[in-house]
């Protein structure tokens, strides 16, 4: 049962010579068999809409409908040039000339601004070196003064240090050290008058 529902019922048409000598050249050309051709041809014609009993039109009138759908086309596309596409153009040519213009602008004030601020700078600089060199100067100053008298307290006091050891040591001696006793008065009397 299931054979019969796969298979296929053949049937045969009859044509003449000239038309059977078409078919074998197409498919020779194309490598189809005669069964497949004519399918092939009969589900074109179907799609395409072709009459077969309506003899085809002329190379000519088909060329001639091309060219009016052409025709058709270009003023198409003309048209919507002229009413869509141009008036777009000039209006961003309009406005590219007015950003041109306005960025130069721009541009200008940006520089001559940042020509301003780079002087200001300058300006603020020079001051600022002027008032921290004179403030410098006075700082060293100062630095080499605040020096001067450190070194001279401390000085004075590794004198006075050494000063007070000699004046314990001479109260700690006794009676009888009476050479000891003139020496540390002789220490005492250089630390308190040095000779050089």
């Amino acid at each position: 049962m299931e054979r019969n529902k796969n298979k296929t019922t053949l049937t045969t048409i009859g044509i003449d010579h000239s038309t059977n000598r078409q078919i074998d050249k197409l498919c020779k050309r194309y490598s189809l068999k005669k069964g497949e051709a004519v399918k092939l041809a009969f589900e074109y014609m179907d799609k395409a809409s072709i009459n077969p009993s309506e003899p085809p039109e002329s190379v000519k009138s088909e060329l001639a409908k091309i060219n009016k759908r052409q025709d058709d086309l270009i003023r198409f596309v003309r048209h919507f040039e002229e009413a869509q596409l141009n008036p777009m153009v000039k209006a961003t040519h309009a406005i590219s000339v007015r950003f041109d213009t306005i960025v130069q602008n721009l541009e200008s004030k940006i520089d001559s601004e940042m020509e301003s601020s780079h002087e200001n700078i300058q300006n603020i600089l020079r001051k600022m070196d002027e008032v921290f060199g004179e403030q410098k100067a006075v700082t060293q100053d100062i630095t080499k003064r605040i020096n001067l008298v450190y070194n001279f307290q401390k000085i004075n006091m590794n004198k006075l240090f050494q000063l007070i050891a000699v004046y314990a040591e001479l109260a700690a001696c006794g009676i009888t050290d009476g050479k000891k006793k003139e020496r540390l008065k002789e220490d005492i009397d250089n630390l308190i008058n040095p000779k050089s």
